[in-house]
């Protein structure tokens, strides 16, 4: 009975003064629908930076470096290693680029239960013929369907069909920056000339686009058969071996295994993208920065606002004590109050902040970088709306909270003497 009758006075206190809580009501309705907004929008378009790095990137990479050789001949010598040597421009090793034993290597990652796949993968230099002129390029002789399950690499193909890869003898997919540089077109011939002098003809099946046009000025791709036809290598020539496991938090421990137990150098996710991830960590950090201060802001109005609402109902909170009503009582009511500007606020906020996000996401984004994206990036995570809710009962109630515990402690004798 008590419950209720708090109730009902914490609903005639918020209609008495009803502009008063209308404005603190939208200033919460503002903070939650522009925090729903901003954060969607942030984190979408941090998805769409991500994919065009981290869904390219393999999460272990496995490459056989070409490395200076530290030593010399003499330094092998042990009545020389007390000496002074003056040696300088050590040359390279007589190491090769290709990984060593790679079918033992690829069965052994087939049956690692931590692995999701594996790609493989020949990278090689080459200049492509416009003429007279030679354009410098880099070849990536790749599984065509392995890089599409694991790397989605027909997602970024704009014209053509990088599936022909597999099935047109001497086929190539060009860089679009790459192939207007060229002037040519989806079913033309394209002449490349590799480190060794020799010229290829190759049938352009396909143009690709990541959305970074410096790495489309210079990208090309074909299957592993025709980048070792073009090398002149046996059908176990590889370079390097992609990797993508189930957990991406493993990638640089495995890294490190499979250095030590394939004797090849590798690179992790991690550290090959240090700086992307920091970026993108720093981007959501302000996102939620901004968010959580404007829904402090709108604490800040809610608590001016039950102030104003105490001095004003001074006479109330007097009679309501004299005739029963306990401090805890009248500190409830003003929790209350507070409470249900935050809760009707919030709620109305979540709404508009999905519609929101549901216009951002409609608007147009036409960019010649990235074809595969229509509208702007948002993301629709149902996390942030129940931070969004969790927050605004949480500020409401602790800016409720000081007005509330100060009714409490009003001594009605004093008021009303005042009278």
């Amino acid at each position: 009975m008590m419950r209720k009758l708090n109730v009902d006075i914490a609903y005639s206190l918020l209609m008495a003064r009803w502009k008063q809580t209308l404005v603190a009501a939208i200033g919460v309705t503002f903070s939650i629908t522009m925090f729903i907004a901003l954060l969607s929008f942030m984190t979408g378009l941090n998805k769409l930076l991500d994919s065009l790095v981290v869904n390219r990137t393999p999460h272990v990479r496995l490459f056989n470096e070409v490395r200076q050789n530290p030593n010399q001949p003499i330094a092998q010598a042990g009545e020389y290693k007390a000496y002074y040597h003056f040696i300088s421009s050590i040359k390279t090793s007589n190491s090769r680029e290709e990984i060593y034993n790679s079918a033992a290597i690829l069965d052994a990652l087939d049956n690692d239960a931590r692995v999701l796949g594996v790609s493989p993968k020949i990278n090689t230099p080459a200049f492509f013929n416009d003429g007279a002129v030679r354009l410098n390029g880099n070849v990536n002789g790749i599984d065509v369907q392995a890089e599409n399950r694991l790397f989605h690499f027909y997602d970024y193909i704009t014209k053509g069909n990088a599936a022909n890869l597999s099935i047109v003898p001497n086929s190539i997919v060009l860089g679009k920056a790459l192939a207007d540089k060229l002037a040519a077109d989806v079913g033309d011939m394209v002449y490349l000339t590799t480190s060794g002098g020799e010229i290829f003809p190759l049938k352009l099946v396909a143009f690709y686009q990541s959305g970074i046009n410096d790495l489309d000025k210079v990208t090309a791709y074909t299957s592993i058969a025709t980048a070792q036809k073009l090398l002149g290598k046996p059908a176990n020539y590889l370079t390097d071996i992609q990797i993508k496991l189930h957990d991406i938090k493993q990638a640089p421990a495995v890294a490190k295994e499979y250095r030590e137990t394939f004797g090849t150098q590798a690179e992790d996710i991690q550290t090959a993208n240090a700086q992307f991830d920091t970026g993108t960590f720093i981007r959501t950090l302000i996102s939620y920065t901004v968010g959580i201060t404007l829904l402090i802001v709108a604490g800040f109005g809610i608590y001016n606002i039950l102030n104003m609402m105490i001095y004003e109902k001074m006479d109330s909170i007097a009679i309501l004590k004299a005739t029963g009503f306990s401090g805890p009582d009248v500190r409830r009511i003003f929790l209350l109050i507070a409470l249900s500007i935050g809760i009707f606020g919030g709620g109305v906020g979540l709404a508009l902040g999905f519609g929101l996000s549901a216009i951002i996401d409609a608007i147009p984004f036409n960019t010649a970088a990235l074809p595969t994206v229509k509208t702007f990036p948002v993301n629709y995570d149902p996390l942030f709306y129940v931070i969004g809710i969790v927050f605004s009962i949480i500020t409401t109630y602790l800016a409720g909270l000081f007005p509330a515990a100060k009714a409490g402690r009003i001594d009605p004798v004093i008021i009303i003497r005042g009278k």
